[in-house]
Parts: structure tokens; C-alpha cells; sequence
């Protein structure tokens, strides 16, 4: 005797060896016996063969019309033997009725499953429903199969084009789309990035970038709803200063402004003035909620994205020829020997009287013209020559306290885009300055703000109100800039503690901080009470981390769109050789832009060794830079060796699209690229 078996819905059949009253041994054509039990056994039979039987089976079950055996089958369970003597025969043996058995297994859409070879047909709307679906598969499978031969005939279909970078980068591996570009790859037997490119679904590298960074963090779109800037309901006295403000032509939102007042007297008291957006809104206002989603400014080369409306930062931005709200910083210092007496905050109205611009006075503002060495032809220059003097002495006794000083080995590089001040399209003309990092003038301001954030974060922890705060325990390579609410060292600053504070206009964080000081500068003593954030609070390490997320991907993007422009100009410029420092492991630095790569023949050379490369390939599209040495210009040079950390950094940045792009994790002044416009519009 033989037995047609269910193993974990296969079926199976073979030789009765024994039995007893639960289970029976079965010998399969392998030879192999198993246990099976009584239960799984729906079919026992003298002929034909095992072998032959499933084979017969198979064959006649695909001739079942589903349609009409569902006609046929009762209305209440039956088993698979019944449903054959209705739809075949009434004799039908043992082959018929395990075609039955397979067909109705094969067809839950038809036949619902109610226990071992019994069945119940299933409701006419659910198989009408079934079917429907099993049509819209067949569909979809025909047009996976032909998006996927438009793809490798070099066609992009229209939904794959407009699904792009949800494909590349976020796909839903159940989507059509996804499924036709895998297809494609495997046919083609090309990468899905090369792929698409060659079938002219990315037809500009820069829109490549660009789309893909709006996928990535701006989802929703960039624009902004329609918030009005609410006026600011206290009442502030004027100051009676006039201020300076120091940035970029292209800067918009002015943060920060400087005063000197009491020269000559041998009391001077310096004022450092930020824009007061926080007095105007506050937590979990509309315009708040804005500033939290977005979190910080995104700089590239010829546009930005703010944090706030444009019309939100020209009501507090400090633009020259009027007062403008502002929590300001009083800072007294004895004339001679610039100690420090005292320092006040107030919230006030604060008379701006220009806007100084660093491309246009780097030039003329000198060392020696701030010294005295030179005429000093210019606005404020008397002012200037104090704020330079009291930069130095501020910078003096930071690297002390650091244990070394700051270098500026390297200069910074702004970009400039022949247009019309448009959203860029990838194809502008592009003019790369240099402006050396540590001028007086970026002197003057980067010091002013280390003064105002570390003065500031140790006035909220006197009066044990939290703040956002940024730390690094030492100088060690590796040691990173962290961020918290406790004040803690900052090693790379060489001050006790350091917040961000100096930028409300720009970024998420100092916006925060701003609340806590405005309270303090309200209660005093009883600030802690007043505080929008109260110790401990949740919302605060909820910002940190969103805040350090977005601030690491904007300023990766900000970083490869740089590279991106670095390579058009030298495309557009014909150029192929670069003078160049060696970092380490090929990795080389060109000396003047801001470009790292990898070279060829560069493997070997001592750190710092100068070398003339020859660019052999650029890819715009990964960023990828194909170069090789061409010769070797002197020895190494110590002067022109980096920190470990920097060149680590580095080194992801300049492996292209595949590799993410490091942050520098030092703490740049406001001041550097990125923070105050270098390469903004």
C-alpha cells in the first residue's frame, strides 16, 4: 500500500512500511523512511507508483478550471476526494483526486484551508476581489519588465525618472520602480548609478547633489509658510552707542555687532551686541516650530537656505541705520592693561551705524593700519585699533590656557557665482577667493564671540539656568567637541566653558540659549524659575541631538558642493596640474583651493613632501578626482603638517560620494565658512 502524505505543505508519497493507531513509517522512492503521522496522511492507494501518481497528479491538476470547480463545490466544508468525484467523476481514483488535492492547495483565492485536505470555498466578492489583484501583479510584472528593457536600451521611463533618489537612496523595495532598476542592473550588469545615468535619468551633476540633499532633509520642500515677525512687546531703552557690524557683502543675517565706548578715559567698555529674535517669539510659537524643524542656515556657493523667513530676518537682523533689538554684552577693561572689571547684559535698542564689510576692507584694514604702522583711513578706525588690541591680548591668553597656539596654516576660500543671484543651476561660472585665515578684521570678530559665548555660559551656570553647551576634554587626537547642558572645558577655545550664543539668526542653539539668557537678564537670581528650559529638561537633549544631526548633514552637503565647484572651475579654468602637500596614504592637499585627493605614485612620500600632480579624471557626478604624481617639488616640510584629526577628516571628504563627508569637529569661530558667509549668498 502507498500514502500520499502533507510535510509542511509538500507533498510526498511512498511505501507503507507500518503502522500503528497515531503514526505509520512511510519508505520514500529515495529509500529514506520517515514517521509521519496519521493525521498528515490524505490519500492512501494500491497504484500506480508514488512517482507516478504525483507526476499524473501535477500534470492534470494545472487542466482544473478554478472557475468551475468553485461552481461545483458545495457550500460547507468538503474534502479534496469529493470535490474530484463532482468536477471529473464519480469514480475518480486516486491520480484525479490528487489533482484535486493540488489544484485547491495551489488556489487559497478560490478555496480557504479548514484542515488537512478539507476546504471551504471561499465568499464571491473575495474572489472577485483575489483575482483582480492577481491581474494588477501580472500587470505590474509586465511593466517592471518593460521599464527594465527601456533602461538598458538607454531610455529613463518617466515614474523612475521622477522616482530617482527614493530609488538610489531611500528606496521601497516593493515598488515597481525599485524592482524595474534591479532588473535593469542585472540585465545590464551595471551599477543602478551608472545605469540610470547612461539611460539619461541624471542629466546634471549639480541637480544630482542638490535633489538628493532636498530629498534627504528637506522632504516637504524648502519654502516656508506664510509667518508675519511678531514686534517685540517690551520696551527697550536705546543704547547709547554707535555700532559696527563686521561680515561678508553677501551676509543677510547680520547676528553680531561690536561697540567702543570711554577711549582715553582709562575705562573702555566694549560691547558685543547679537540680534534678539528671542524677545520677539517664543518656545512653541509658529515661528519657533520653524526654527526647531530646520535647526540652522544651510550655506552652499551661490544660494542658502535660512532658518527663518526672509522677511522674519530683516526685522531683526542688525542693518545699519537704525536701533535694532539686541542682547548686548558690556564688557569693561582697564584701558592699559584691557583687565577685566566688569561685565553687564542688557536687552536694549542698539543704534547700528555701518555695516563693515570684510571684502571690501581686508585690503585697507591692516595690521599695520590698526597698529599705527600705516595711515588708517577708514570708518571707526580708532575702534578698530582697540578691538584688534584687545583681540590679540584675548587670544594671548587663550593659548595659554590651551598649552599652545592657534595656527593658521591655511587660509580660508570663499566662492563667488557669475549669475543672477537665482537658485544656481550647476553651470554658472565660478571665481574662488582666498583670504587668510586669522585677519585682523576675522580676528577681531572671532574673538569677540568666544568672549561673549564663554563670558555668557558661565553667567547662566552661576545662576543655574541650562544652556546648550559645547566641550572637549583636551587637545588628544581623537578627542571631539561634544555638546551638552552642563558647563565643561573647552580645550580647543582655551576657555572654562562655551556656549552658542552669538548666532539666533542662523542657528537652532543659540536661539535656545538666547531664551535662557534674556531670562536671566529679566530675574537674575530667580532665572531658573523664569527659564523657557528648566534643568534637566527633556526638550533640551532632544535638540542637541536633532540639532547635531542636521548641523553633521548640512555641512557635509555644504562640503561637497564646494568640491563640486572646485572641480568646474578647474574645468572651466584648463586646469590639470596642482601643486600640492602630502597628507598620508596618497592622500594630497592642493595648495591653493580647497581640494583633497587621492594621487597615484603619492603613497610613499613623506608627510608634507610638495608635489605637482596631474589631474588625469574628474567625475562630478561621485566626486571622485583621478590624479597621478608628475613630480616631486622639495622635502617634506613641518610647517605645512596638520593634526592627525584634521587629515582624517579629511581624507572622507575627499573619497567622494561613496564615503560620508567628516566634519572638522573643532569649533570655528562665527567667522569661518559656513558661519558667516564665505561661500553664502
Amino acid at each position: 500500500m502507498y500514502a500520499l502524505f502533507d510535510d509542511a505543505g509538500k507533498f510526498l508519497a511512498g511505501r507503507v512500511m507500518s503502522e500503528a493507531d497515531s503514526s505509520m513509517q512511510i519508505e520514500l522512492d529515495s529509500g529514506k523512511r520517515v514517521k509521519v503521522k496519521s493525521a498528515n496522511v490524505l490519500l492512501r492507494f494500491d497504484k500506480p507508483l508514488p512517482a507516478e501518481l504525483i507526476a499524473s497528479a501535477q500534470a492534470k491538476s494545472g487542466e482544473i478550471d478554478l472557475d468551475l470547480a468553485w461552481e461545483f463545490a458545495p457550500e460547507g466544508e468538503f474534502g479534496f476526494a469529493d470535490l474530484a468525484r463532482d468536477y471529473f467523476d464519480a469514480k475518480a481514483g486516486p491520480e484525479l483526486q490528487a489533482a484535486a488535492l493540488f489544484r485547491l492547495f495551489e488556489a487559497p483565492h478560490y478555496f480557504r484551508r479548514a484542515g488537512k485536505g478539507q476546504f471551504k470555498k471561499a465568499p464571491e466578492d473575495i474572489v472577485k476581489a483575489a483575482l483582480l489583484g492577481i491581474e494588477r501583479k501580472k500587470q505590474q510584472a509586465l511593466q517592471i519588465e518593460g521599464w527594465a528593457d527601456e533602461l538598458v536600451a538607454g531610455q529613463c521611463p518617466a515614474p523612475i525618472r521622477e522616482q530617482l533618489y527614493k530609488i538610489l537612496f531611500k528606496p521601497d523595495k516593493n515598488a515597481p520602480e525599485y524592482k524595474a532598476v534591479v532588473e535593469a542592473a542585472k540585465k545590464s550588469h551595471l551599477a543602478p548609478l551608472d545605469l540610470l545615468k547612461l539611460a539619461g535619468a541624471i542629466n546634471s551633476p549639480y541637480q544630482f547633489h542638490w535633489r538628493r540633499f532636498l530629498f534627504d532633509q528637506f522632504p516637504k520642500g524648502h519654502g516656508f509658510p506664510a509667518l508675519e515677525a511678531p514686534d517685540i512687546k517690551d520696551e527697550l531703552p536705546v543704547a547709547a552707542v554707535q555700532a559696527f557690524s563686521i561680515d561678508d557683502s553677501q551676509t543677510t543675517e547680520i547676528d553680531d555687532a561690536l561697540s567702543v565706548t570711554g577711549l582715553g578715559t582709562g575705562t573702555v567698555v566694549f560691547g558685543i551686541h547679537i540680534a534678539a529674535p528671542a524677545l520677539a517669539f517664543q518656545p512653541d510659537s509658529a515661528l519657533d516650530k520653524v526654527a526647531r524643524d530646520r535647526l540652522s542656515t544651510v550655506y552652499m556657493p551661490g544660494w542658502k537656505i535660512t532658518m527663518l523667513p526672509d522677511a522674519v530676518v530683516q526685522q531683526y537682523t542688525l542693518i545699519e541705520g537704525r536701533a535694532c533689538p539686541a542682547v548686548s554684552l558690556y564688557v569693561s577693561l582697564d584701558e592699559a592693561t584691557l583687565t577685566v572689571k566688569a561685565t553687564e547684559t542688557r536687552l536694549e535698542q542698539v543704534p547700528i551705524a555701518a555695516n563693515l564689510r570684510h571684502d571690501q576692507l581686508d585690503a585697507v584694514i591692516t595690521q599695520a593700519s590698526l597698529t599705527g604702522q600705516a595711515p588708517a583711513e577708514y570708518a571707526f578706525a580708532t575702534e578698530l585699533a582697540f578691538c584688534f588690541r584687545l583681540a590679540q591680548h584675548l587670544k594671548a591668553a587663550r593659548e595659554v590656557v590651551r598649552g599652545k597656539p592657534e595656527l593658521f596654516n591655511r587660509p580660508d576660500y570663499s566662492f563667488k557665482l557669475d549669475g543672477p543671484g537665482t537658485e544656481p543651476t550647476g553651470d554658472e561660472a565660478v571665481r574662488i577667493g582666498e583670504r587668510k585665515r586669522g585677519a585682523p578684521l576675522d580676528l577681531i570678530v572671532a574673538e569677540a564671540m568666544i568672549l561673549a559665548n564663554s563670558s555668557w555660559g558661565g553667567w547662566l551656570a552661576e545662576l543655574g539656568v541650562p544652556g546648550i553647551y559645547r566641550s572637549q576634554a583636551s587637545l588628544a587626537p581623537g578627542v571631539k567637541v561634544r555638546m551638552g547642558i552642563k558647563p565643561a572645558p573647552h580645550a580647543g577655545m582655551g576657555v572654562a566653558q562655551y556656549t552658542w550664543a552669538t548666532s539666533p539668526l542662523r542657528r537652532y542653539v543659540d536661539l535656545v540659549n538666547q531664551w535662557q539668557i534674556i531670562a536671566c537678564a529679566k530675574h537674575g537670581r530667580t532665572a531658573a524659575l523664569a527659564a523657557p528650559f528648566k534643568p534637566k529638561d527633556a526638550m533640551l537633549f532632544s535638540i542637541i541631538s536633532s540639532f547635531d544631526g542636521a548641523y553633521s548633514a548640512y555641512n557635509g552637503f555644504q562640503q561637497a558642493i564646494e568640491r563640486y565647484w572646485t572641480m568646474r572651475w578647474l574645468t572651466q579654468n584648463s586646469v590639470s596640474e596642482l601643486d600640492a602637500a602630502v597628507m598620508k596614504d596618497g592622500l594630497v592637499r592642493a595648495e591653493t583651493l580647497p581640494l583633497m585627493f587621492r594621487a597615484l605614485g603619492c603613497e610613499q612620500l613623506p608627510r608634507g613632501t610638495r608635489v605637482r600632480v596631474r589631474v588625469t579624471g574628474l567625475d562630478l557626478l561621485t566626486l571622485d578626482i583621478h590624479a597621478s604624481l608628475l613630480a616631486r617639488l622639495d622635502d617634506a616640510l613641518d610647517e605645512a603638517v596638520q593634526d592627525e584629526a584634521d587629515d582624517e577628516a579629511a581624507a572622507e571628504a575627499a573619497g567622494g560620494l561613496s564615503l560620508a563627508i567628516a566634519l572638522d569637529d573643532s569649533d570655528a569661530p562665527d567667522t569661518a565658512p559656513g558661519a558667516a558667509g564665505t561661500s553664502a549668498a
